[in-house]
């Protein structure tokens, strides 16, 4: 009976790049880890729109999909662990767009700019299914490092920016209690 062989990819990335993503999506994991503490321990203001549980579907998934993202990006490719953990991935994105739908705090109730990545996660999860079963790798593999790069470390820097909910999260203080 002849032995099935599945071709694993070598790591298609330069060292500056894998050291450039490493760096980018370390360093917006920690800062959102960070944030998210600092509002579950109190150490923030009180910020209504953390209650929305929208906002907590997010960043339950958009957080764990940082370093997810950036190991399945980074590691090699073709074999069962990254098809699971790619899986994974596209669930926890997929699952992140549909939470932001409902988060229009900043805007007035209204989509904002930052909406537009909900779009773009809606378009590149099915082209990344599609171009991986069509054996489009290239294609495949180019796609989804764009769509990480955009989705996660563009729109994850933007999510810090002054105003928005991260920011409140990472920079405000909770008012000194008063003694009576």
């Amino acid at each position: 009976m002849p032995a099935i062989v599945i071709a694993r990819q070598k790591i298609d990335l330069p060292p500056w790049a894998r050291i450039a993503i490493s760096l980018l999506a370390g360093g917006i994991f920690a800062v959102s880890f960070y944030a998210v503490m600092r509002a579950l321990l109190g150490l923030a203001a009180d910020i209504p729109s953390t209650r929305n549980v929208a906002l907590i579907v997010h960043l339950a998934t958009v957080i764990p999909a940082l370093p997810l993202g950036a190991y399945v990006l980074l590691s090699r490719k073709g074999g069962p662990r990254h098809r699971l953990l790619g899986r994974v991935w596209l669930g926890l994105m997929f699952t992140t767009a549909v939470a932001t739908i409902f988060i229009r705090d900043v805007n007035d109730g209204n989509f904002s700019w930052i909406h537009l990545f909900t779009v773009l996660t809606f378009i590149a999860v099915p082209k990344a299914i599609l171009t991986a079963r069509q054996g489009k790798i290239e294609a495949h593999r180019k796609h989804l490092r764009n769509f990480f790069l955009g989705s996660l470390i563009i729109a994850g820097a933007f999510s810090f920016a002054p105003g928005r909910t991260m920011w409140h999260m990472l920079f405000s203080h909770a008012p000194a209690s008063v003694a009576g």
